[in-house]
Formats: C-alpha cells, sequence, structure tokens
C-alpha cells in the first residue's frame, strides 16, 4: 500500500466520525524525501485529487499549484524531522480544546490511573501521561518553534492551547491509536470534572 493510500485510509477514518469541522484539521504522512500534506482549505469528507499536497523536508511543494499545503504544515514537517515518525496528525475537537484551556496554564495536563494510558506504553500503576499545552500564537513559525521542543520520540501527543491537538506515530495505526486514547481521556477527564461539581 502506498503513502498516499495510507493517509487517505487515516483522513476517511477521521472523517466518518466527523472530526473536521470547517475545513480543519490536518494530516501528513512521510514517503522517503517527500511528504504528502491534506490541502488547505478542502472538504476533507471528500476524496479527490486535491485532497493531498506532496511537499519536501522543509513543507514546501514541489509541484506549482494552486492548491496549498495545510498551514500546520511546518508542524508536520517537525515531527518528521525530529523522529523517525511516519505519521502526523493535527485535530480540533471540543474535548482537546476544552482541557487545552482547562489545564493551559499548568502547561500540561496529567492522567494517571487510567487504562487507556497502556495506549502510550505506560503499564504501571504509578505511570503518568503528561502531555504538554503550548501557546497558540498566530505566527505559525513560532507556533512550530515552541512545538518542535516537545517533539523527541517517534511518538507522542502536544495539545495547542484552543488550538487542538497534533500526536504521531511510526504508521497510520499507531497514530490514530494514540489519537483516539488521547480524546478518550480527554472525554472522560471532563465528564468526571462535572460529575465531581
Amino acid at each position: 500500500m502506498s503513502a498516499l493510500e495510507e493517509i487517505t485510509i487515516v483522513k476517511e477514518r477521521l472523517a466518518a466520525k466527523g472530526l473536521f469541522p470547517g475545513t480543519s484539521g490536518n494530516l501528513g504522512i512521510r514517503n522517503g524525501e517527500t511528504l504528502f500534506v491534506t490541502t488547505s482549505g478542502v472538504d476533507k469528507y471528500i476524496t479527490n485529487g486535491n485532497s493531498f499536497v506532496a511537499v519536501d523536508v522543509l513543507g514546501q511543494p514541489l509541484k506549482t499549484s494552486s492548491l496549498k499545503p495545510s498551514l500546520e504544515t511546518c508542524l508536520h514537517v517537525k515531527v518528521f524531522n525530529q523522529t523517525a515518525a511516519n505519521v502526523s496528525i493535527h485535530i480540533h475537537t471540543v474535548n482537546n480544546n476544552l482541557i487545552s484551556e482547562l489545564y493551559g496554564d499548568e502547561g500540561k495536563v496529567v492522567f494517571q490511573n487510567q487504562e487507556l494510558i497502556k495506549a502510550f506504553g505506560l503499564w504501571q500503576e504509578d505511570d503518568q501521561l503528561v502531555v504538554p499545552i503550548i501557546e497558540n500564537p498566530s505566527d505559525v513559525q513560532h507556533l512550530a518553534e515552541l512545538f518542535a521542543e516537545h517533539v523527541h520520540q517517534d511518538y507522542g501527543v502536544v495539545l495547542i492551547r484552543n488550538h487542538g491537538v497534533n500526536v504521531w506515530g511510526k504508521t497510520k495505526e499507531e497514530a490514530l491509536k494514540l489519537f483516539e486514547a488521547f480524546e478518550f481521556l480527554c472525554e472522560y477527564t471532563l465528564k468526571i470534572k462535572q460529575l465531581k461539581k
């Protein structure tokens, strides 16, 4: 299966869950020295020849075209240039935006005693999943610099305050697993806080 086919599967799985409101969110996959990223401003609930743009390792389009890579391509580039990850996902949900705002002043959110932190390789009773929360400057290059400070492993997750989550992994399966586990943890945390009021 080609890299383009793999990232299309990721897009369609996320689209089936309604996770691209208002053309938001974007994806990236490594294909040797080429990266495929979602096209800026297109309807991601539709798959066609305009769904992805091929860019180089700096995020620059490989062909002259009216199609532009997603604005957050620079985040995917940081992942691919700093790790051996092959798939990067950036998604905005109400749950992850609320968590980023609730814990944003702390600069992190910590999950513990939750079964789904095992998705991140955390199996011991006292293990904690610590997810950094970075600010959301309007300058996307500045955002990429803040993001890059937390990109050290071949898989991971970073929240951007009121601007969604980035997850990445070596395979599409790993990236999707981490995204889905993280979303579950966000939803659970919000609901338990509500119940305890």
